[in-house]
């Protein structure tokens, strides 16, 4: 089994701070990590939320995350705000998903289903979700999967509205 650095992950996103208009009212703000309950070896509730500089909008909880990266994904779903990708960090394999989220009347809510990754993935540099350009409402899904003895890195188009 292969195992990656917390730095290979982190190359496009940010452990700090992502600035977008996650809320869509015109303003730029910062969303930011808290890791609780975790030590080196992941014990603990390993709980890892994710705040906003701006109070009104809601903070939301990855459990099972030693902290992570945060990703601007920039208006996915076309309803004028930021979605926020998160890639969480565990200590004891390099397959995780990556999570998407879009805000909605009622909080964050996740936009697509949880994203199998393999750190061979990230280093192929084929980032788990964009917009697909060829259909509207569409995004393109890269997953990765055991497959006859090997780690298979797939893509496909799914609908999102």
């Amino acid at each position: 089994m292969i195992f990656c650095s917390a730095f290979v992950m982190a190359q496009e996103g940010s452990e700090g701070k992502i600035q977008g208009d996650f809320d869509g009212n015109g303003t730029k703000e910062y969303a930011y990590i808290k890791v609780a309950d975790c030590n080196d070896d992941c014990n603990g509730s390993c709980d890892t939320t994710v705040y906003f500089s701006d109070k009104k909008i809601k903070p939301f909880m990855t459990s099972l995350a030693n902290g992570g990266s945060l990703y601007n994904l920039g208006d996915l779903n076309n309803d004028g705000k930021d979605d926020i990708g998160f890639y969480p960090y565990w200590c004891t394999s390099c397959w995780h998903s990556f999570y998407t989220y879009t805000l909605s009347k009622s909080g964050w809510k996740p936009l697509v289903d949880p994203i199998s990754t393999h750190c061979s993935q990230w280093e192929e540099d084929k980032f788990p979700i964009k917009k697909d350009l060829q259909k509207k409402g569409n995004v393109i899904i890269t997953t990765s999967e055991w497959k006859d003895d090997d780690i298979k890195i797939s893509s496909k188009s799914i609908k999102i509205n």
